[in-house]
């Protein structure tokens, strides 16, 4: 299974865990989850869909009780509840323990994250360790190329990429704190850290300006950070 429909198919489980949902309703919810950038169609849901019906993972309800079947002249369409099977509900738990390196990727790594309040803190913390190495190692290489840039092309060029590098560089400072916050819950300490924490003050950005305290989030994907009140979103 491609990495796309994999994701698929970790979202549509996770949200049918938590409760049975028809196609529409199921498709908005997705397009929530995972972003407007990343939004499925119908043409990709319901395949999706269908598969897992296949494999056993769903069970499909009609829940009308005088069901019209769909024609070219009545237009209708029949309403089907899809909810989890026993399996389905075993094959979430499988993906939602699972922290080797597809978690940690660009296409894995939101979704993961949003079933976060669902996961084993231990796995949290070795997707999140995994996410910021990966991350590292990214910087290293767009560091270097910035490097060659600079001499090779244009101005808007070179900002094009400096631009890309801070983002990177933002949300390994987020990761800091989310990772400082676990370990700081498994400790027994209180209060969480803040945008304004020494860990995210002392990151420097690319071009050698430090990240004042009470800086905004790290753009992305629109997470909350844990602990956080109404009145710091």
């Amino acid at each position: 299974m491609g990495r796309r429909s994999g994701v698929l198919e970790f979202a549509v489980l996770g949200l049918l865990h938590d409760a049975p949902m028809h196609g529409y309703e199921l498709r908005k919810r997705l397009n929530v989850l995972l972003g407007t950038l990343r939004a499925f169609s119908y043409g990709t849901l319901y395949p999706c869909l269908k598969s897992l019906v296949a494999q056993g993972f769903l069970v499909e309800d009609n829940p009308d009780d005088e069901y019209v079947p769909a024609t070219a002249l009545n237009g209708k369409r029949s309403k089907i509840v899809y909810r989890l099977s026993p399996e389905g509900k075993e094959r979430f738990e499988e993906l939602l323990a699972d922290s080797g390196p597809d978690a940690w990727e660009d296409e894995h790594f939101g979704v993961h994250f949003a079933f976060f309040g669902q996961t084993d803190r231990a796995v949290r913390m070795r997707v999140l360790e995994g996410r910021r190495s990966r991350l590292e190692e990214r910087l290293e290489r767009m560091r270097n190329s910035l490097a060659r840039a600079r001499e090779r092309f244009d101005d808007y060029t070179v900002e094009l990429q400096r631009h890309g590098l801070e983002s990177v560089e933002r949300e390994v400072r987020w990761l800091n704190e989310l990772i400082e916050t676990e370990r700081a819950n498994r400790s027994g300490r209180t209060g969480p850290l803040t945008g304004g924490s020494s860990t995210a003050g002392s990151d420097k950005t690319s071009d050698g300006r430090g990240q004042e305290a009470g800086s905004p989030d790290p753009p992305g994907p629109p997470y909350d950070r844990p602990g956080r009140s109404d009145q710091e979103r």
